[in-house]
């Protein structure tokens, strides 16, 4: 997907050095946006595998409003195992505030057979039109080697999700990152086992792939039908089948230590 990796390239060559809270340095860049049509396909990365399977668990745990990561646990998923603790669910004390803090959906108009522009949208002739449902997410911290790859998919799939409960094509995905930031050593060379440049670099010098297409089954019909795929009984396949995602062909995963 070439507006992530514009996303790397801008990080990497823009970016100054800052401190955190997790005591591993970063290079920092402030209010970064791009967008992604989802008529080209789902975006998950293709020049790294990206699990599949923990993106949508994760989203399903976000829509159950659940405190307790045991959903996440029963499906394997374990990256937030880090950030849990006693304080789950309350903002203020958590470990890991909420980065991905807002989002909303639009509906926008197009005139059938092209984009709506300066040029047609007085046209007598553009009144053909149909709608395409878009959703923009805001972010305030970025971890552009490990969060933001998931983050993108998440959204993109509640996108998907939402467009396949109204009966609205799904359009733009829009997403401002605030802070978005790659870990990096520290200038003594100390903490290279957080550095994300070189993974992220490697990266950068493959070629992008064909983007994969999400098929949800026509069983989920609407937030009751998605709230049932939550129950305890249920395995991870059963779950998956109704999120299925054709021609994902990714280059091989990188490693990124993640920053507690």
């Amino acid at each position: 997907m070439k507006q992530y990796l514009d996303t790397v390239r801008h990080v990497l060559e823009t970016g100054t050095r800052k401190e955190n809270r997790t005591g591993v340095d970063t290079l920092s860049t402030f209010g970064h946006y791009y967008e992604h049509d989802l008529r080209d396909g789902f975006p998950l990365l293709t020049t790294k595998s990206v699990s599949w399977k923990n993106i949508v668990v994760e989203l399903l745990w976000f829509l159950s409003g659940q405190t307790d990561i045991g959903i996440l646990q029963r499906h394997g998923c374990k990256f937030w195992d880090a950030w849990a603790d006693e304080s789950a669910g309350n903002a203020q004390t958590s470990k890991l505030p909420p980065c991905h803090c807002l989002f909303t959906f639009n509906v926008q108009n197009e005139p059938i057979g092209g984009q709506l522009n300066a040029s047609t949208a007085g046209s007598s002739s553009a009144t053909e039109m149909r709608q395409r449902l878009c959703l923009h997410l805001t972010q305030r911290s970025c971890d552009v080697a490990l969060g933001v790859p998931y983050n993108l998919a998440s959204y993109a799939l509640l996108l998907h999700l939402f467009s396949h409960f109204t009966g609205i094509e799904p359009g733009i995905f829009g997403h401002t990152l605030i802070d978005a930031h790659v870990y990096t050593s520290k200038s003594d060379g100390s903490k290279a086992e957080y550095d994300h440049v070189p993974g992220l670099r490697h990266q950068l010098e493959r070629t992008p792939r064909r983007l994969p297409k999400l098929v949800i089954s026509t069983t989920i019909r609407d937030l009751k039908d998605v709230e049932a795929l939550m129950d305890p009984k249920l395995t991870t396949d059963e779950v998956m089948k109704h999120f299925v995602l054709e021609g994902y062909d990714p280059h091989p995963a990188i490693p990124f230590k993640v920053a507690v």
